[in-house]
């Protein structure tokens, strides 16, 4: 397994995804609140699945969310598909529960994995994908300081309804520009 360091903020820390969580990231990952959200719609997450997931080495770097005021398991996010050549990489997270939703964990995520993929990953860009009934995801990326790059009409069907994939994305001096203004 990789080994990357504990990263802290005010409100979260990412650390290594456990094996241990398995449990917790199987029921989440098995609720359409969660699933409809990142796309995974048609997929059903197995424990020993999820424990596979966890354990398998892959090219990515993936962390749990945890609160700091209790240590508790918010959801997990990660820095996938990179291309170390053009030095970018896709971003992504999700929080578990709706009650974790709406108080700036998401946001402090982004910008803590924002940083460790421009400082410690020496990487260019980052870019997620959204879709365009999330739209407190949406607000919480252009918070975070993502821009709007492109969109896929009509990409994800979902409960009867075809909605639009938005690519959104951040580069390395956008990023250095707003830590200058802080």
């Amino acid at each position: 397994m990789r080994y990357y360091r504990k990263i802290a903020g005010e409100k979260v820390y990412l650390s290594p995804m456990n094996a241990d969580d398995a449990e917790q990231y199987t029921e989440w990952l098995n609720r359409r609140d969660v699933t409809d959200n990142v796309g995974n719609t048609d997929l059903m997450m197995t424990l020993e699945g999820e424990r596979a997931w966890i354990s398998q080495e892959r090219d990515q770097y993936q962390f749990a969310i945890v609160e700091q005021s209790s240590n508790r398991l918010l959801g997990n996010c990660g820095i996938q598909n990179i291309n170390w050549r053009r030095r970018c990489a896709e971003i992504g997270l999700f929080l578990g529960e709706e009650e974790s939703r709406g108080k700036g964990y998401g946001r402090e995520v982004l910008e803590l994995l924002q940083e460790y993929a421009f400082d410690v990953l020496n990487l260019h860009s980052l870019s997620l994908r959204v879709y365009s009934f999330n739209t407190r995801a949406i607000k919480c990326y252009e918070k975070a300081g993502f821009s709007h790059c492109g969109r896929l009409r009509e990409a994800y069907y979902i409960n009867g309804m075809y909605h639009d994939m938005l690519f959104m994305d951040i580069l390395k001096g956008e990023w250095q520009k707003k830590q200058e203004k802080r």
